[in-house]
């Protein structure tokens, strides 16, 4: 895992790349949140322990823990949760927590483009 994040904050799209979204039934509606946290590849991490994480602390299924876990590895990053920006600060340090590199930015009007 050798991808590095943006600076804490960066907006999203600012370097013209895009980030999925999850595609649960309140994004899929047009109900977004403001904010997101990412989490991104790090050299450290095991996809395994990753996946533990996710299901872990979020309460994922495993097929979604490892779907992330996946994009994440493959893309460089992934958005893992969506919501007020105290909330996201708290995954975020969670994410830290447990060793993973993750940073909150603001999803934009539609959500994550």
């Amino acid at each position: 895992m050798t991808s590095s994040p943006p600076p804490l904050l960066t907006p999203l799209g600012s370097a013209g790349t895009a980030v999925e979204e999850d595609t649960d039934a309140d994004l899929a509606s047009g109900v977004a949140d403001p904010w997101v946290t990412i989490v991104w590849n790090d050299p450290v991490n095991l996809m395994s322990y990753v996946t533990y994480v996710f299901e872990s602390y979020f309460g994922y299924p495993r097929h979604k823990a490892e779907r992330l876990m996946t994009q994440v590895h493959r893309d460089g990053r992934a958005v893992v949760s969506s919501g007020g920006r105290e909330r996201m600060e708290m995954d975020v340090q969670a994410m830290h927590g447990f060793g993973l590199w993750a940073t909150l930015q603001e999803s934009g009007a539609r959500g994550v483009a």
